[in-house]
């Protein structure tokens, strides 16, 4: 089974003409963050999804620019060394920032926890963090403020950061019971990031542990923000399957990904859509998978 389509936003050019081609096309989830577009993002996306209102939202806490962090000093959340990080997880923080959200945006079925891993120098102080600011989002998900929310880290599993298990038994932790309101993770999966991949096809590593405990899985940066489809070959291309672009190959690698439910793309035109959707309704099996990767390894 392949996984479902939804667009990414980051580093999109256009996020409201993304959105409205995205939509359209029948992308099940767009992604987003506080920060991204310069801070605009959020309210380009406002008014496409007021107008599919079935398309899901995920956004995100922890990362802000210059002026959401001038705002929050202002408003007494942050100091002058927080902001100079650009990257907050405060309880506080998350609080303050997850409430301008939900007026920018409207509302948000996921709320990820933004790169946990930058929040310390050792595994204590990124659990501390990552505890903190569940407690505050626990505490929008129990008023029905948000859907939900999770994780989604660029290299807290490779590192060893944290665990899917942990990630859960901090959640344990935050909401006082097992009824918590962790819903999902998300993690780069390509031909470049290849070791969710790899260990999802032994049945193993956080995409399958993720799944198996029921939290929805995002796979981010399928064409590892769009540097992988020039490294791509035309006869590795052919070998994952004959006839289509390097870009639609390296997405129907990282979408036919096990355990995976939703892969993230940030093509914004018509035609790419489409391509992308045509590569992805026809998933390479294990067997197939398998191969790219070993070629991948060989090489």
């Amino acid at each position: 089974m392949t996984a479902a389509l939804g667009l990414g936003t980051y580093r999109v050019r256009d996020v409201e003409q993304a959105a409205r081609t995205a939509c359209a096309a029948g992308a099940t989830w767009v992604d987003t963050a506080p920060n991204y577009d310069h801070g605009r993002a959020h309210h380009a996306l406002r008014p496409v999804l007021a107008e599919h209102t079935d398309v899901k939202v995920a956004t995100k806490t922890g990362f802000l620019t210059r002026e959401q962090g001038q705002a929050a000093k202002d408003a007494g959340i942050l100091s002058d060394e927080e902001i100079e990080s650009g990257h907050s997880l405060t309880p506080d923080f998350v609080r303050w920032q997850t409430a301008r959200t939900l007026t920018q945006l409207g509302h948000a079925d996921v709320v990820f926890v933004h790169n946990p891993e930058r929040a310390g120098a050792d595994r204590e102080d990124v659990h501390a963090a990552l505890r903190g600011a569940f407690t505050a989002l626990e505490e929008y998900a129990h008023r029905g403020r948000i859907g939900g929310y999770g994780v989604t880290t660029w290299s807290g599993f490779d590192s060893g950061a944290f665990t899917v298990p942990e990630l859960l038994a901090l959640a344990r932790e935050a909401a006082g019971s097992s009824n918590h309101h962790l819903t999902a993770v998300q993690l780069p999966v390509s031909l470049v990031m290849s070791r969710p991949l790899t260990l999802a096809l032994d049945g193993r590593g956080p995409l399958v542990q993720a799944r198996a405990r029921g939290l929805l899985t995002f796979g981010s940066a399928p064409l590892h923000g769009g540097e992988l489809p020039p490294l791509i070959t035309p006869e590795l291309t052919d070998f994952i399957r004959p006839g289509l672009s390097a870009a639609a190959a390296c997405l129907l690698a990282a979408g036919s990904c096990p355990s995976l439910d939703v892969v993230l793309t940030s093509v914004s035109t018509p035609t790419h859509w489409r391509e992308a959707a045509a590569a992805l309704a026809l998933p390479l099996d294990g067997r197939q998978l398998r191969e790219v990767t070993d070629v991948l390894a060989e090489g």
